[in-house]
This record gives C-alpha cells, structure tokens and sequence, in this order.
C-alpha cells in the first residue's frame, strides 16, 4: 500500500512562490496517478491539479493555472507542486492523493497524505 507524506507548506506574501512536495513509500507508486487538492476553513475540499502515472499529461483549476505546476520524479518517489503568484485566496491545507487515473473528483483517489497548512499574507 503506498503511503504519502505532505511537505513544504508554509506562510508566505501575496506574490510569493512555494514547492510543496509528497513523498511517498511503496514500489508501486510509479504506476499511480497524483493529485493535488485543498481545503480552506468551512470550505470544500477542491481539486487544483493532476497528473498522470507517466507524468505527460496535466491538469488544472482554472484559476491556478499558469501559476501551478504539478511534477512527479518516479525516481525518487515524489510528486511536487511548485506554487507562484500565490494569492491570499491559495491559503488552504493542501493534499496529495494517489489514484488509478487522473481525475478532478477526489473520491478517484484512494490514498491521501496528512496535509500541510500553506498561508498566505495580503
């Protein structure tokens, strides 16, 4: 069973830019899509981007789009989400999860890590 662990969140300024990384246990996790999702308070958890086990084909929110990028090293067993322009609205706990195929609906993904808490000051 894969396991994935969130890193990398943080407090940063409107503007400011931040890597967040998933690492994750388990031989197998090069055949899994990944996905990023995020849950502000009293808000719904919400898609933000995918990627496929190959790492060739993305997707995005719109409105992260062209700020966000999703990667994955199956080398190291990490998937990452490097962050620009962020917004106060970006501020959220951010997930990684793990899937058969890439999807924007979380319950396509059967594996999620903990969380990390990304802020971000006006």
């Amino acid at each position: 069973q894969v396991q994935l662990v969130e890193s990398g969140g943080g407090l940063v300024q409107a503007g400011g830019s931040l890597r967040l990384s998933c690492a994750a246990s388990g031989r197998t996790f090069s055949s899994y899509a990944v996905g990023w999702f995020r849950q502000a308070p009293g808000k719904e958890r919400e898609f933000v981007a995918a990627m496929d086990w190959k790492g060739i084909t993305t997707y995005y929110l719109a409105s992260v789009k062209g700020r966000f990028t999703i990667s994955r090293d199956n080398a190291k067993n990490t998937v990452y989400l490097q962050m620009s322009s962020l917004k106060p609205e970006d501020a959220a706990v951010y997930y990684c999860a793990a899937g058969a195929r890439p999807s924007s609906d979380y319950r396509g993904y059967n594996v999620w890590g903990q969380g990390t808490q990304v802020t971000v000051s006006s």
